[in-house]
C-alpha cells in the first residue's frame, strides 16, 4: 500500500513538473532547471569564459600569420620627387666651351691660314670669312646640341617598383616564431578549459548549496510541526492539571527555536538561488525551481571508493598544460634569440621602372629593368647582446620549469586530500543513515511512551532535537558526498 502511495506520489510530481517546463511564460510558474541546464546556462553567460573563447580565437589567426613568413612577400612602391635643381654631367665652363667650340675652331682656323688668305683678294678674303664664320655656326649648334644632349632633367622624377622577398635561412627564427604560435594556441584553449571546469566546479557548488538548503527547510517545517503538535498535547495536559505553565513555556521556546531556525534556512535559500541566478545569467528575483531540490532522496548511496592515483591529474589538469606551454614558449624564445647570432639568406627579384631613366641616354618616358639578386647578412659584433639575451631566456625557462614542478606537487597533494574527503564523506554517510534510523525509532518510541504516560515531555523534546539533528546530518552528508566527488574530478581535471 505505502509503495503504491509512492508511486502515485512521483507520478503526480512528475506531471507537476512537466507543466512547470512547458507552460512557464501562462501559469506564471517557478523555471524548473537540472544542474545539466545549470551548467550550460554558466557557461554561456560566463564573462571570463567568452574571453578565454576570443583568446583561443586571436591566437589561431596569429598561428596562421606565423606560418606565412616561410612565404615570399611582394611588395609595390611607387613615388614622386620634385627638386630644385636638376643633376648635371657637365659643369659651366664644359657647356661654355662646347656650345661656342664653333666660333672657337673658326678662329683658330683663320689664325693658321691667315699667311695663305692674305695673298688673296679682298673678294675671295671675305668669301673665306663667311664661310668660316657659317662654320663655326655650324659647330656652335652642334655643340649646344650635345650640352642639351647631357640635360638630365631631374627637377620631377617617378619612380616606382614592384620587388619579391623570399627568406632562405633565418637562423631558426621563423621556425621557432611557428611554434610559439602553436604553443601560445594551445595555451589559449588550456585557459579556456581551465575557466570551464572552474565554472563547472562553482556551479556545482551552488547548486547542491540550494538543494541542501532547500532540504533543510522541509526538514525545519516538519520539526516546527513536531514541536507545535507537541505544544498543543502539553497545553492539553496543562489544562487538564498534570502539567504546569513552566513545562508550556518550555516547549513554547523550542517552537520558537524551530521557527527561528526555519527562518535562516528560507533567507539562506532565497540568497543561495539569487547567487545561483547571479551565475547562470538570469534575473536574480527569478523564480527556479531546481531538479534535485523537490526529490526526496537525494539518491546517494554509501559505497567502496577506489583512490584515484595523481598520474591521472598529471595528464588532465589544464593548469599543469599552461604551465607546460610556458616552459615551451621559454625554449623556443631561446631558439628566437638565439637565430641573432647565425647568418640570414634571402632571395630578392622584381622589377623597377622611373622616368626619366637612363637605359637609353637620358629620356623623359617611362623605363624599366628586371632584378634578381641574393642579400646575406652576417652578424660580426654586438658586444654579447644576443649571448645575455639568451642566458636570460634560459633563466626564465629554469623559473618555469620549478613553478611546473611545484604545481605537480600541489596537485599530487589536491588528488590525495580529495581521495581522504571522498573517502570521509562516504563514511559520514554511512554514519549517518544508522543516526537517523536509530531516531525515528528512538521518536517513535518516545511518543509512544508519551502517549501511555510512561514519558514525560521532555524525552519527547530530547527525541524530537535528536531526530532533527540526526536528518540534518544526513542532509549533510548527502551533499558532501556529492560536493567530494565533484572537488575531486575538479582535482584529477577531468570535470565535464
Amino acid at each position: 500500500m505505502n509503495n503504491s502511495k509512492k508511486k502515485l506520489t512521483e507520478m503526480v510530481r512528475a506531471v507537476m513538473l512537466g507543466l512547470f517546463v512547458l507552460l512557464p511564460s501562462v501559469t506564471g510558474a517557478q523555471r524548473l532547471l537540472s544542474l545539466d541546464s545549470c551548467r550550460a546556462m554558466a557557461l554561456r553567460n560566463n564573462k571570463q569564459m567568452s574571453v578565454a573563447k576570443m583568446k583561443l580565437d586571436v591566437n589561431a589567426n596569429l598561428r596562421k600569420s606565423a606560418r606565412t613568413q616561410y612565404l615570399p612577400k611582394v611588395n609595390a612602391v611607387g613615388g614622386y620627387m620634385w627638386m630644385s635643381r636638376e643633376m648635371s654631367i657637365l659643369n659651366d665652363d664644359q657647356k661654355e666651351a662646347l656650345s661656342n667650340m664653333g666660333t672657337g675652331a673658326a678662329t683658330k682656323l683663320q689664325n693658321a691660314l691667315e699667311p695663305v688668305t692674305s695673298k688673296l683678294p679682298a673678294a675671295a678674303q671675305a668669301k673665306m670669312a663667311g664661310d668660316l664664320e657659317a662654320f663655326g655656326g655650324v659647330l656652335n649648334q652642334v655643340g649646344a646640341g650635345i650640352v642639351d644632349g647631357f640635360r638630365t632633367d631631374t627637377r620631377n622624377m617617378f619612380g616606382g617598383a614592384v620587388t619579391v622577398t623570399q627568406p632562405v635561412f633565418m637562423g631558426g627564427a621563423i621556425v621557432a616564431a611557428n611554434k610559439i604560435a602553436d604553443i601560445n594556441e594551445q595555451m589559449a584553449a588550456n585557459s579556456l578549459e581551465m575557466k570551464r571546469q572552474n565554472t563547472l566546479y562553482n556551479i556545482d557548488q551552488v547548486y547542491w548549496q540550494v538543494v541542501s538548503l532547500r532540504h533543510k527547510q522541509t526538514l525545519a517545517e516538519s520539526y516546527v510541526e513536531l514541536v507545535k503538535k507537541l505544544k498543543g498535547d502539553v497545553q492539553k495536559m496543562i489544562d487538564q492539571g498534570v502539567a504546569t505553565k513552566g513545562d508550556g513555556l518550555s516547549v513554547g521556546v523550542r517552537v520558537n527555536e524551530a521557527e527561528m531556525a526555519l527562518t535562516q534556512v528560507q533567507d539562506g535559500l532565497a540568497l543561495s538561488k539569487m547567487l545561483l541566478c547571479q551565475l547562470i545569467g538570469l534575473d536574480e528575483d527569478e523564480a527556479i525551481t531546481l531538479a534535485d531540490e523537490e526529490s526526496e532522496e537525494l539518491k546517494v548511496k554509501s559505497e567502496e571508493f577506489a583512490a584515484a592515483v595523481p598520474d591521472a591529474a598529471f595528464a588532465n589538469r589544464p593548469e599543469l598544460k599552461v604551465l607546460q606551454n610556458t616552459v615551451d614558449i621559454s625554449k623556443q624564445t631561446t631558439n628566437v634569440l638565439k637565430a641573432g647570432n647565425l647568418p640570414t639568406v634571402l632571395l630578392t627579384g622584381g622589377y623597377m621602372v622611373s622616368n626619366p631613366n637612363t637605359f637609353n641616354g637620358f629620356e623623359k618616358k617611362f623605363g624599366g629593368v628586371w632584378n634578381v639578386g641574393v642579400l646575406v647578412r652576417v652578424p660580426v659584433w654586438n658586444w654579447g647582446d644576443v649571448k645575455y639575451k639568451v642566458r636570460a631566456s634560459k633563466g626564465a625557462t629554469a623559473m618555469a620549469n620549478l613553478e611546473l614542478d611545484d604545481a605537480r606537487e600541489m596537485i599530487s597533494l589536491q588528488v590525495r586530500q580529495s581521495n581522504f574527503k571522498v573517502n570521509e564523506a562516504q563514511k559520514k554517510l554511512t554514519m549517518a543513515q544508522s543516526n537517523v534510523a536509530n531516531a525515528d525509532e528512538n521518536l517513535r518510541m518516545a511518543n509512544l511512551a508519551f502517549k501511555e504516560g510512561t514519558a514525560s515531555f521532555t524525552t519527547v523534546m530530547e527525541a524530537q532535537t535528536a531526530w532533527n539533528a540526526a536528518q540534518s546530518q544526513l542532509i549533510d552528508a548527502e551533499i558532501g558526498v556529492k560536493l567530494s566527488e565533484v572537488e575531486l574530478q575538479k582535482a584529477l581535471g577531468t570535470l565535464q
